[in-house]
């Protein structure tokens, strides 16, 4: 039995009680629901389907097939207790040097090779969210604002947000330019921010973008980049899904712009990474931040000793990563694995009268209800969505939880399951679909 203490009313920070976290947005509220009823094929089929977490599963086998071939790699290395030893004792806060080098190779060779980086540029921290938050600290000042293109990833809230105290004005993207960020948009936000008397500091992108699973294109990336010098702020290029791009061709990086700039401007550019989503490995807590500014790179450095990477897991990913036949066989696989994926829920979804936005990238797709809204609001979307979580026992995350200004739009993850279980969630949204038409023929008939 819990120990019950009577709680007194002594004061916390403004932090520990402000509501920046985020978490009161559906986007939580839904996995909390899949949480206290979980779908299971044989234990809880009429349980929730988790389509709301953006994990990598696909190809988890080949990850367990290098450590069944290279146990060494997970363990202490070939010198037994001298590697225990190496591991244990103090690492110095620039991370391994094989890792940085390893990351580094790793991060060139999802760009298809378009792209070189320098492992002393590499910062180590624990996973994209510690990334982004450290960047927004030593970028900006408490009451300074990002421009953030929408629909953008609800974390964002969290991450920016909630203890640096800057603050973030949507940059707002529509369906008329399939969301793409427009020179028109980013100077709206801009004098939208000022009005406001808010120092903007930076524009944060990301490219393959979360939740539209789509990249950005090449003139896009440089009316960004433009825009950032004109203004003479920062640009964040957050690429943890540049390793999921269905074709490598289809993706290009901010780092590809500044090469063919000869790198003019290259200091107010700055790129997050992970191995979360493309190598699959969330629990890991392995993210970088790769900047083209010394001064960022050497206060990185020196934050991210709040945010540090065991030495461990550094050892075991260092001889992952820079196993050349194991990488170049992990990239290839997982790129088809994901496609067949995207086409298997897209077409699922087409079949049931669904359409989606054009993706190439990602471990989800953008999906267009708003045929579906009784009321074209934010309110008629959460009407839906809560239909959807309760009785088609679906966890999607609504479009407004990202920010989106147009009602109806909805994420869908599809890499986090086996083929069966996606197989049952598109059932159910057929099923789910075909009771709808019912309902407004009989409405139709009703009215007549």
């Amino acid at each position: 039995m819990a120990i019950e203490i009577e709680q007194p009313s002594v004061g916390l920070s403004r932090v520990a009680v402000s509501e920046t976290h985020g978490e009161d947005s559906p986007y939580f509220a839904g996995w909390k629901a899949y949480d206290e009823n979980p779908y299971d094929e044989i234990k809880n089929p009429s349980g929730v389907i988790q389509m709301g977490l953006a994990e990598n599963q696909v190809s988890f086998d080949l990850l367990e097939e290098f450590l069944e071939k290279n146990p060494e790699a997970s363990g202490w290395g070939m010198n037994g207790t001298s590697g225990f030893r190496e591991n244990a004792l103090f690492q110095d806060y620039h991370g391994l040097k094989t890792f940085r080098q390893a990351m580094a190779s790793f991060m060139g060779k999802i760009r298809g090779g378009r792209a070189k980086f320098d492992p002393d540029r590499v910062v180590l921290t624990a996973g994209a969210t510690a990334a982004n938050e450290l960047l927004t600290f030593i970028l900006a000042d408490p009451g300074d604002a990002l421009l953030v293109p929408t629909p953008y990833y609800p974390g964002f809230d969290r991450d920016l947000r909630w203890r640096t105290g800057v603050k973030i004005v949507p940059v707002h993207c529509d369906s008329s330019s399939n969301f793409q960020v427009t020179p028109q948009a980013l100077e709206a936000a801009y004098e939208s921010a000022q009005s406001m008397n808010i120092k903007v500091r930076g524009v944060l992108i990301t490219n393959p973008s979360n939740p539209l699973g789509a990249t950005i294109q090449r003139s896009v990336l440089e009316e960004i980049l433009d825009f950032a010098t004109r203004k003479n702020i920062h640009l964040v290029s957050d690429e943890i899904y540049s390793g999921s791009v269905f074709t490598s061709s289809e993706f290009i990086s901010i780092a590809e712009i500044l090469e063919t700039r000869d790198y003019r401007d290259s200091e107010r550019v700055h790129i997050v990474y992970s191995l979360s989503k493309d190598l699959g490995l969330p629990g890991f807590r392995v993210g970088t931040i790769y900047s083209y500014n010394d001064q960022v790179v050497t206060t990185a450095r020196r934050m991210s000793s709040f945010t540090l990477i065991s030495s461990q897991t550094q050892h075991l990913l260092a001889s992952m990563l820079s196993n050349e036949k194991f990488t170049e066989n992990y990239i290839r696989t997982n790129r088809e694995r994901l496609r067949k994926r995207y086409n298997m829920i897209i077409e699922g979804l087409r079949t049931a009268g669904i359409e989606c936005l054009t993706g190439n990238a990602g471990l989800f797709c953008w999906m267009n209800l708003s045929p579906l809204l009784e009321k074209p609001t934010r309110e008629g979307e959460l009407t839906l969505w809560n239909s959807i979580l309760q009785e088609v026992k679906l966890n999607i995350s609504p479009g407004s939880s990202c920010h989106c200004s147009e009602p109806g739009w909805f994420r869908v993850c599809f890499a986090n399951m086996s083929e069966q279980t996606l197989e049952v969630a598109l059932k159910r949204i057929h099923d789910f679909m075909e009771q709808r038409k019912i309902e407004r023929e009989i409405n139709i008939i009703s009215t007549l």
